[in-house]
């Protein structure tokens, strides 16, 4: 199994690390990217020279928050998935949102996944793993397309 590169959307440092020790914790050999907004999401996605994102490396796996300062997830998805050379990338919502609208909206525009995060920190870790068991060891995921 070759390792991939995630990029992880979040602004709660709190939940960063949790995420980071959940996929540390799994054993696999993946790369890792934070941003902390949607802006910055975006700026990275489109290897932004002029951001500091010009060597960016394009993920294979996009985990997502809805409720990030500057520009929204939604923003973020809509980006994703309207950009030809991204949109190949699935996209994981991961948010503290179980608002119907939220899950509706995402799904309409393409997420791949929609899971709200657990409070509770054990089950917030178990949640992390099944997705890294899930998306890293059973799914085929697409090659990086140009």
């Amino acid at each position: 199994m070759d390792p991939i590169h995630i990029l992880l959307v979040e602004d709660n440092e709190g939940d960063i690390v949790l995420t980071t020790e959940a996929l540390e914790e799994g054993k696999i050999t993946n790369s890792l990217s934070i941003v902390r907004d949607g802006w910055q999401a975006i700026q990275y996605l489109d290897q932004n020279e002029t951001e500091g994102f010009g060597n960016a490396t394009t993920p294979d796996l996009v985990l997502l928050d809805i409720n990030l300062p500057k520009i929204n997830g939604h923003e973020v998805l809509k980006h994703i998935k309207s950009t030809q050379k991204l949109k190949h990338i699935p996209v994981i919502m991961l948010t503290t949102s179980s608002d119907e609208v939220d899950i509706n909206k995402s799904y309409k525009n393409h997420v791949n996944c929609y899971i709200t995060k657990p409070v509770e920190v054990d089950n917030f870790i178990r949640a992390i793993s099944a997705i890294e068991y899930f998306w890293i060891s059973i799914v085929q995921l697409p090659t990086k397309l140009n």
